[in-house]
């Protein structure tokens, strides 16, 4: 499993009349949680559509629990549970306040394609060699009776 962190601060723009986030503000939260998770793991969205491969959302599931308000820091977490296979990654993300209440839960399911056909095409090698670490397989042995 590989998970990442982001920090960002509700802008007063970002808010609606009654003082809280614009539930479609939390799309682009996801998106920034997992811009920067690539990013860390040395992986460049510019690169990858220089290279013919785009990533667009094909499905989008949000769950508010509690409101987050203007000013608030919220720490957005990216987790990916599952190794990416296919031309398909679920994202996961889980949205706190500065208080640790979890706010939001959602993820996004990204397809990888083909940027000259618009068609699903094969995750590239160099973004499942990036995520792979995360995902080895333990071997389940004990050394400690040795």
């Amino acid at each position: 499993m590989y998970q990442s962190d982001v920090h960002i601060r509700v802008r007063y723009a970002e808010t609606d009349q009654m003082g809280y986030v614009y539930h479609g503000n939390f799309a682009a939260y996801f998106e920034v949680a997992r811009t920067e998770a690539f990013r860390q793991l040395g992986i460049s969205y510019r690169d990858m559509e220089a290279e013919g491969v785009g990533m667009p959302v094909g499905e989008l599931r949000i769950k508010f629990k509690r409101p987050a308000r203007y000013d608030d820091l919220l720490r957005v977490r990216m987790l990916l549970r599952e190794k990416p296979h296919g031309s398909r990654v679920l994202f996961e993300y889980e949205i706190y306040n500065e208080a640790n209440d979890l706010l939001t839960e959602g993820s996004t399911l990204m397809v990888f394609v083909s940027s000259h056909n618009g068609r699903p095409t094969a995750i590239p090698q160099h973004v499942l060699d990036s995520i792979a670490p995360y995902f080895a397989a333990t071997t389940g042995t004990d050394d400690a009776s040795a």
